[in-house]
């Protein structure tokens, strides 16, 4: 029962980015005349995808944040993913879909500048997934111990390839794929940790 639950949690954190790492062969290299109905295309299925990364670290941290260090570090990987989940789908509506469609639409010098806004959009993004990240590891750390830290090293190594990767072939589609390895590490982790802070919080019995 509890390996189907844990596999269940595995499917849910992991979907995300699999359907990334799977869109991102599929991306266009370049924004041309040619690739513009494409691009745009795509960047509106992933709209609503990219947000869906964070379950990754909501997940491990489910339920209410209790008032000490790791409810803080909970609180701040919640604030973390909503700095993601806003800026980042910021960068798909103005560098994927808008500058796919003036593209389309053969509308000349607007697209290099919606490129410039959507980098910065992306990457305030990206920054607030690294802070969430961090923040879910260490709230991790002090529940799991040693068993975060291949889930937490591939998860970090991730966040920092993901400021300038995208989804892009080939680093991208490798990142997302770090990704799902690192929240399938942590849904390991996290159950057997959560029922060693229940089997802590019982009292014992004396006499």
């Amino acid at each position: 029962m509890r390996s189907l639950r844990t596999l269940r949690v595995m499917l849910l954190v992991t979907a995300a980015p699999l359907l990334l790492a799977g869109a991102g062969l599929m991306h266009p290299r370049h924004l041309t005349a040619t690739t513009a109905g494409h691009w745009a295309a795509l960047h509106i299925a992933l709209l609503p995808v990219f947000p869906l990364l964070v379950l990754g670290l909501l997940v491990p941290l489910w339920g209410r944040p209790r008032p000490d260090a790791e409810g803080v570090l909970t609180v701040v990987c919640w604030a973390g993913c909503l700095c993601f989940a806003a800026y980042y789908s910021g960068l798909d509506a103005v560098a994927g879909i808008s500058a796919g469609v003036v593209v389309d639409h053969g509308v000349h010098g607007a697209a290099g500048r919606l490129f410039v806004v959507g980098d910065e959009l992306g990457r305030a993004g990206a920054y607030g997934l690294a802070v969430a990240s961090l923040a879910t590891c260490a709230a991790l750390w002090r529940r799991c111990g040693v068993r975060v830290l291949p889930g937490a090293a591939v998860l970090l190594v991730s966040c920092w390839s993901f400021v300038d990767s995208h989804i892009f072939w080939p680093r991208g589609v490798f990142t997302m794929l770090g990704f799902a390895v690192a929240f399938a590490l942590l849904s390991v982790a996290a159950p057997r940790s959560a029922e060693g802070v229940r089997e802590r919080g019982r009292p014992t019995k004396r006499g």
